[in-house]
């Protein structure tokens, strides 16, 4: 049983054997035969008016890099064309049914069809791979390319932006007259398409354009694909909005600084020069344009803001440090700031140190009778005997020493009750602007993240 297995698997062997071979000689023969009156240099029509269809198909692999700043997509395209072909025609009967071969597409006439908006260096086209050739004249060439096309981007909107690149395909030298470019289907195959990190497709739908140049009469079809992206934001909204969010609210934390500390000025230094960072950063992503990206004019806007904060901070610690000589408060400034402002800023305190207090009597208390004690009397008659006594005429450089101490002491007191209410002037603007521009910076950042919703 055994030798009878091996047998017939020997003789299936040979069957198979015998049939590529049969197979190989027809097919060698009817390259021959075809190739015998072929040339691949004219059209490939019975008649020279009529009209070669093809039909077009393209299939996306892979979004290899979008450069913005030079405006170029880098992508892997499938790309298959199909056309009928009059001279390369056979009955698949009298060869043995050979139905389709596969031969070198150099052996063939090809469409001259090019990708009108290539932007790459060497110009380079399709893969020179092999051509399906079926018995009744029908050509297929299926060829991988990877392209480099000019893409007009639009950074208006960056880093939640989305971008339309066009791959426009045209034949190079025949008008529409002689070949025509079809749709094989609405739009380009995305079946097989390998998902990219940072943008999204929408969709590629194609659309045939026929075209007339200024050069001819005669019409130019085209067809082109609009390949649709959406920018994936969330690496440039944890790497480039985020940081710049959160020193954006250091900012009018600047009024809040005690301005004794001496750090009010460098706090808002230091917030601009690290987004300036940041802006630099954006730059050298973004094309040189007149279009300023999203994010840009979020910095542009917090930049100018820090920038008025400073100027302000500066403005109020002058006002902070108004000394004894500075003018007392003007009225309008009483009410307004320090009445209506200190009470909606939360600022009760008034700062004054020495006001309160009555060491020294005023001048008029000086003069007149004062109370003293009698000496020359008992213990027990001194307990709570007090007695009226007059001041001499002759004291009168005492009462004139008194009163000028009492007027310095008033002097003192009222510089520093101006100088106390210079500085709660200063606090209560120091807390008005901080509430300002925590709002600002509030709005702003949830304009732009109402962006990414």
């Amino acid at each position: 049983r055994q030798m009878a297995v091996h047998t017939t698997f020997a003789c299936f062997c040979l069957s198979a054997q015998a049939c590529e071979g049969a197979f190989a000689k027809y097919a060698q023969k009817l390259l021959t035969d075809l190739m015998a009156n072929y040339t691949s240099a004219l059209r490939p029509v019975e008649d020279t008016d009529t009209v070669l269809n093809v039909t077009l198909q393209v299939t996306l692999s892979q979004i290899i890099d979008m450069d913005e700043r030079n405006q170029i997509l880098t992508a892997y395209l499938w790309i298959r064309q199909v056309w009928f072909d009059a001279h390369l025609r056979w009955d698949k009967d009298e060869y043995d049914g050979l139905d389709t071969i596969r031969i070198p597409g150099s052996y063939v006439w090809r469409p001259d069809i090019v990708l009108y908006n290539n932007a790459d260096n060497h110009f380079t086209g399709p893969m020179d791979t092999n051509v399906v050739i079926r018995h009744d004249g029908q050509m297929m060439w299926d060829s991988p390319a990877i392209t480099k096309s000019s893409c007009k981007v639009d950074v208006s909107f960056f880093p939640f932006d989305g971008q339309q690149c066009r791959f426009t395909y045209g034949s190079w030298t025949y008008n529409g007259n002689q070949l025509d470019i079809l749709n094989a289907m609405e739009s380009a195959d995305l079946a097989d398409l390998v998902d990219n990190v940072e943008w999204e497709v929408l969709g590629m739908p194609a659309e045939k354009n026929i075209v007339q140049y200024g050069c001819c009469a005669d019409p130019y079809p085209d067809v082109t694909y609009t390949l649709k992206l959406q920018r994936r934001a969330s690496f440039y909204v944890f790497n480039l909005l985020i940081p710049c969010v959160m020193i954006s609210f250091l900012a009018p934390l600047g009024f809040y600084l005690p301005a004794d500390s001496g750090e009010k000025v460098s706090l808002g230094v230091t917030v601009m020069l690290a987004l300036t960072v940041f802006q630099l950063l954006v730059a050298e992503i973004m094309p040189p344009s007149e279009n300023v990206p999203l994010i840009g004019k979020y910095y542009i806007a917090t930049m100018t803001m820090i920038t008025a904060s400073t100027a302000l901070t500066i403005f109020i610690m002058n006002i902070h440090h108004c000394g004894p000589d500075a003018k007392p408060v003007p009225k309008w400034a009483k009410i307004v700031i320090l009445q209506y402002m200190a009470r909606m800023c939360f600022v009760y305190e008034v700062g004054e140190n020495c006001m309160s207090s009555n060491i020294f009597l005023d001048s008029g208390e000086s003069g007149g009778q004062r109370r003293c004690r009698k000496g020359g009397v008992s213990g027990e008659q001194r307990k709570d005997r007090e007695i009226s006594c007059d001041i001499p005429a002759n004291d009168g450089l005492l009462q004139h020493n008194i009163e000028y101490i009492a007027n310095c002491y008033r002097d003192q007191r009222a510089m520093q009750k101006r100088t106390a209410e210079w500085k709660k002037v200063a606090k209560v603007l120091d807390r008005f602007f901080m509430w300002i521009f925590f709002i600002m910076v509030f709005l702003m950042s949830l304009l732009i993240m109402g962006k990414a919703i």
